[in-house]
């Protein structure tokens, strides 16, 4: 079975294409809206086993390379009991070995034991945080889809009822098979070797113990995390089968970028626009922060390109404390409209004509 094309998707699928085609098709197959179709709930544990497999990254490798662990099989109990070799079996009634080996090894799909406790696949999700929450953490709310353990039966995929012994093997949970002189022995099929009479199946989740659940959580986000980052939240995963637990919510952030400010490890930059006057004679100028505005003296004679930092407004450091505000000068022409503009920069320049030059053939 090819899990690409239980979904209708090409192999180099997204994983958002996953869970669109997951969606659609649980939509169609659930056994919620198909009420005793059997077909239906095969291909829907079809379509599950798909998406719990193609959904989770580490899974979906190993999927892809072929490298995939086969179920393990139950051994069957074989017992060389009860010969009796008054009774010769010859002729087209003799066993052959293909038909005592027959009774040993079954299908692998009655093979699989369906108790053992089973993991929950894990969720992968991106959310998109705010560069402000990103740098002084906050909570984030999400809703997420993820198959639940159903409320009906507990998760048992049965409606539990009185116990009552199995007509098949009459609670012994196995039967035994003569062939010629031998004897073999293995689980009953009627109760899977409980020795019990089957329970009527849960009708909410048709048996799979689980149900698609939507649901609205609050992320905590870190102080100071970083674009491309990775939060966990334990048990937001899929749940387990058979009481097994559920698995991880795998967040992967991605922080807006922001309209003044860019990040270069625990420091933020800001480009400071500076008039000519400014730069040239001095000012004290309100420049913006996360923390709220802050006075910045420029010194006369300041050039574009000059740096100035202010430690402790950077962003909130693993090892504690805050990294820099670093604010780079940019100085900006005025447009120049009356004559009387003009004329006091052509003296300016007539002025500082020679210093200019010469500070730059010094550079």
């Amino acid at each position: 079975m090819d899990f690409y094309i239980v979904l209708g998707l090409a192999r180099d699928a997204s994983l958002n294409d996953i869970k669109r085609a997951y969606r659609r098709l649980a939509r169609r197959f659930h056994p919620d809206i198909n009420p005793g179709d059997g077909e239906a709930a095969r291909q829907f544990r079809d379509i599950l086993a798909a998406y719990e497999t193609l959904s989770d990254p580490t899974r979906r490798k190993s999927y892809d390379s072929g490298a995939v662990t086969a179920p393990v099989l139950e051994s069957p109990t074989v017992g060389f009991e009860g010969f009796d070799f008054s009774v010769r079996v010859a002729g087209a009634e003799a066993p052959t070995f293909g038909d005592l080996f027959s009774e040993v090894f079954r299908s692998r799909a009655e093979r699989v034991d369906r108790t053992a406790a089973e993991r929950g696949a894990d969720l992968h999700d991106v959310i998109h945080v705010a560069f402000e929450v990103a740098i002084r953490g906050g909570r984030r709310q999400i809703t997420i889809t993820r198959l639940e353990r159903c409320v009906v039966c507990s998760g048992s995929g049965v409606v539990r009822s009185a116990a009552r012994q199995c007509p098949s093997c009459r609670g012994a949970g196995s039967v035994r098979t003569v062939r010629g002189h031998m004897v073999f022995s293995r689980p009953c099929e009627a109760c899977r070797g409980t020795g019990r009479e089957p329970e009527p199946t849960c009708p909410a989740c048709g048996g799979q113990q689980r149900g698609m659940h939507t649901e609205t959580i609050l992320i905590q986000v870190p102080a100071g995390v970083t674009d491309g980052a990775r939060v966990v939240v334990p048990g937001k995963g899929h749940a387990g089968r058979n009481g097994g637990e559920p698995g991880d919510l795998h967040l992967s952030i991605e922080v807006e970028p922001h309209d003044q400010f860019t990040r270069r490890g625990d420091d933020l930059h800001l480009i400071l626009p500076v008039a000519v006057h400014e730069a040239a004679l001095g000012a004290r100028l309100a420049v913006p922060s996360l923390d709220g505005p802050i006075r910045l003296r420029i010194p006369p004679g300041t050039q574009s390109g000059r740096e100035f930092r202010v430690t402790g407004h950077g962003v909130p450091a693993r090892s504690g404390g805050r990294g820099d505000l670093v604010i780079e000068v940019r100085l900006v022409l005025p447009a120049v409209l009356d004559e009387r503009s003009k004329e006091l920069l052509r003296e300016f320049g007539r002025l500082n004509a020679d210093s200019v030059r010469g500070r730059e053939q010094e550079r």
